[in-house]
Parts: structure tokens; sequence; C-alpha cells
């Protein structure tokens, strides 16, 4: 089954003809966060090491989606499953976030969504992970958090009011089971009729596809005792055969006329390096307990709503006229003053150089959900600087390659290997990643004529269960060294 085409042929949900193909977000959108405010809908993922971060897509029929702003503009560390929610009229974002010396939940706000948000407030909360917000009858506000554990709101919701008191003993699945770990995550609270529903993740997200998965428990009141659903899981992988590999991290919600569905993130099948992927399943209720439908969500669904005129993500090609960074630029694991380093002029992107290798110089990556795609740009460098193009998963693991004063450098496994040799200091670079195969090319013409370069790489171990970070390969743009470098006609195009 073939997906429907986006900007530069990416790939597309909406198929066109009343139905979608997951996934609804291309790419490493992991720990999806959903809000509904009247008949529009919000969704944000876990940014991890991406800055400017939280970046919030909006949408009226959950299939096509569009960048609103990237929420979070200071770095407060690794960003892992937020929440993002509107109460009192007032947008909030709990952002849990850890560097390696601190680890807390902070929490963000504005009035409007499109921003500006405030700056994060730390709630001082160094032992839990993935918040869910929830309000009780009374009123008052909660966090639930990671091991069945929540924590009270101050009524403002900008700090905690009371301790951390433990709600839930997940549900365990049998001992037999092939997963990572137990590792109960993610609780969102929602509340239909006379319950309050609770879903979570267990089984790890990383590790043995069949690990991750959705488990259920419900409750008469916000404060239990909580009741597993007699199915549990109520999601889970049963095979590494079926097109998406641990499926986990749900949430509830009511639809468009009144349907519920569940947003969830998955990898899929063969593109570890893609990251971790939203998908959308229908949900029906039976005896008012939520079953998730779809299967292994491998098949057309019928659309939410149909809406004329939906466009889905936007183009990835860049000339550097206007300012993207945030809704698709972003610095890998900046300093607090990394957006000093870009200049634009004249359709030019001038990136100061940092550090001395692409680990240490903070790259800027964007996002790709193309199972194939090849990116072009021009590059010029100043003496002493090296930039070039790179596949980017983590500081341990990148490929790609780059240019200097002393010929080419090529990156692979996060190693670099110098290639002496006269090529000027400006040439327009091509990557290809057609399937995990990674091509690369020079020109010294503007593109008019290539050369393509003598090594090519396969980069399908390029992933979490190698290098750990809950990332994705990402296309990416570097400068290291003194000086600075240039770049200029960013183009992107998916491969068929």
């Amino acid at each position: 089954m073939a997906w429907g085409q986006g900007y530069e042929g990416q790939r597309r949900a909406d198929l066109g003809d009343g139905t979608f193909l997951n996934p609804v977000f291309a790419g490493d959108h992991p720990d999806p966060t959903i809000l509904r405010d009247g008949e529009d809908y919000y969704l944000s993922f876990s940014s991890f090491d991406a800055y400017p971060g939280i970046v919030i897509w909006h949408s009226r029929d959950l299939v096509n989606w569009r960048p609103v702003t990237a929420a979070l503009k200071v770095p407060i560390g690794s960003v892992w499953a937020p929440e993002l929610v509107k109460h009192n009229g007032r947008f909030f974002a709990y952002i849990p976030a850890r560097t390696p010396e601190y680890k807390s939940i902070w929490v963000i706000h504005a009035e409007r969504i499109e921003g500006p948000w405030s700056d994060p407030i730390d709630l001082k909360l160094p032992l839990h992970i993935d918040p869910g917000h929830a309000v009780g009858a009374d009123g008052r506000r909660w966090l639930f958090l990671s091991g069945g554990d929540r924590v009270p709101l101050s009524a403002d919701g900008l700090s905690t009011s009371g301790p951390v008191e433990h709600v839930y003993d997940p549900w365990r699945y049998p001992e037999d089971w092939v997963v990572e770990t137990f590792a109960p995550e993610g609780p969102k609270i929602v509340r239909r009729g006379d319950w309050y529903y609770m879903t979570l993740a267990v089984g790890g997200t990383a590790g043995p596809p069949t690990g991750h998965m959705v488990i259920v428990a419900r409750s008469r009141g916000i404060d239990g005792p909580w009741v597993n659903h007699p199915g549990n899981p109520v999601t889970r992988t049963l095979s590494a055969r079926e097109k998406w590999w641990s499926r986990g991290h749900a949430t509830l919600f009511e639809g468009p006329g009144g349907q519920w569905w569940a947003i969830l993130h998955g990898y899929e099948n063969g593109y570890w390096t893609l990251g971790r992927q939203a998908l959308l399943a229908p949900v029906t209720w039976v005896n008012d307990w939520p079953v998730i439908g779809g299967g292994d969500l491998s098949k057309p669904v019928a659309m939410p709503r149909r809406l004329s005129g939906q466009v889905h993500g936007q183009p990835l090609s860049d000339d550097f006229r206007t300012d993207r960074l945030g809704t698709l630029w972003s610095f890998y694991d900046p300093g607090k003053d990394e957006a000093r380093r870009i200049r634009r002029a004249d359709g030019v992107l001038h990136l100061a150089a940092k550090g001395t290798t692409p680990a240490d110089s903070s790259p800027l990556t964007l996002l790709a959900g193309d199972q194939a795609y090849r990116f072009e740009v021009d590059v010029e460098v100043d003496p002493g600087t090296e930039a070039g193009v790179l596949l980017f998963y983590n500081r341990r693991l990148y490929a790609g390659l780059g240019v200097n004063e002393r010929g080419l450098m090529m990156h692979r496994y996060g190693l670099q290997r110098q290639r002496a040799g006269a090529v000027g200091t400006a040439l327009r670079l091509r990557l290809t990643n057609d399937r995990n195969i990674v091509t690369l090319h020079t020109s010294a013409d503007r593109g008019l004529t290539w050369r393509k370069f003598d090594v090519q790489m396969e980069v399908s171990g390029y992933h979490h269960n190698v290098a750990y970070d809950f990332l994705s390969l990402r296309p990416a743009l570097y400068a290291a060294g003194k000086g600075s470098a240039r770049f200029a006609n960013f183009s992107y195009r998916a491969l068929p």
C-alpha cells in the first residue's frame, strides 16, 4: 500500500479517498501528547536534545497537521514525554528534562497556543518522568507520574502543592514475554462518563520489537482505586513480522463527531533509524472499557473527518531567507546562546563554527520521515573551518561528508578520515539515503555536474539499540573548527 504524497514527495497519511495510512507523523515523533480545544487539536512530542523544542502542531481532522511554533526556547536538558494541556483558558506544557547533572520536571505556559511561551519553571521533581495532567471532580489539579505515582499541583499549575504519593500498582505482563524491562511510564488520564481512565506504557520503548505495550486502568474517582482492564494489554506488537514495532505510549481522546481515538508511537519494521513515529488508531467502547482497533495499523483506516483543502507538514527545502529555527531546524545539544551562531543574509545561512568535529559542533538538524530521500546544499568555508552534510544520530554515531581547506573529510561510524586533495573551499554536496544506504556526491559547479564519492555506507544500525538516546537519524548541517561556513540553496526530495 502506497502513502499519499505531500511537499517534495514526502509521505502523507491522507490517501485522498476518505482513508488514511499510518503513520500520521512520519519520522521521529515519539511520546505524542494531544490537546483538544473546541474543533482544534494540538500535538507535541518529545524533543530530546533538539532546540528550540516542544514543536506544537495543529489539525482539525487528526491526520493533516501543520507546525505552529516551537514553545521551548531555553535549553533545560534532554526532553522526555511532555504533556500539553489547556486549563481555565491558559495553555501549559509540563516537560521532563535531564542533563548529566540534574533531572526534573518543568512547566511553561502561555495565553495563546502560538505564544509567547514563558521561560521554564522548575517543579523540582527529580525522580519521575512522563507527567500526565488531570483534574479531579473537586477541581484540584494533579500530575500523574511514572511508576504509578502522582503529585498535587497548585491552582495556577506552576508549582506542586504536596508530596508525591503512590496511587497505582501497574498491571504486569507474564514473565516469559519478550520485553526490554517493566518501566511503567506515560500515564495519561481522561474522563468519560462516570469513569476516569489511565493509560500507561510498560515493557520498555527500546529493545525487542515485542516489548512496548499499552495498558489501561479505570476508577470512579481521581483518587482511585484503579482497576485494571480485563484485556490488558490493549495494544502490543506480537511479532517482529508486524508492520509497527514497540507500539505504546497511548493517549485516549475524543475526536470529531464523538468518535474516540488513540494517539501512540511505534518503530517502523526495518527502520529503527527513523525513530518512533506517531500512529492514530480508532477506539471503541465495550462495557465502558476502551478497545484500541486497527490491528498492527498496516492497513488504511477511515478518516476521522473529511475537510477540503487540507495540507500536511511543511517543505524541508530552505532558501534561508526566513527564520525557520524551531519549526524546521534545531540544534543538537546546544548551549544557551546557540542561536547567535546563525546569521542570514541574501539567501545565505552563515553558521559560526563550533568544536572540532560534528560530535561537539551542535549541528543543525531536521526531521525526515521518508524511507528514501536526497538533500543537497551549497557549502563554502573559511580557512580553519570544516563544514558539510551529515546523517546525524548523536555525538557517538553519524555519517557524511565535509569540506575543509585540505580537501574532503569523510565521516562514518562517528569517526573522521581526511581525504587530502585540492577540491576548493566551495562545493555543492549531495547526500542520498536510499533505505539506509548512503551515497555522497560533490559538485564544483553548483550542481551542473556531479562526482560520486568513492565510499558508500550502510547505516541501518545507527539507532537507539546501538547508541542509546532514543533519537533518530537526521539530515544535518555542521560547521566545526574556527571561523564560519556559508550554506545556501538547501533542497530536499523524497525518493520512490
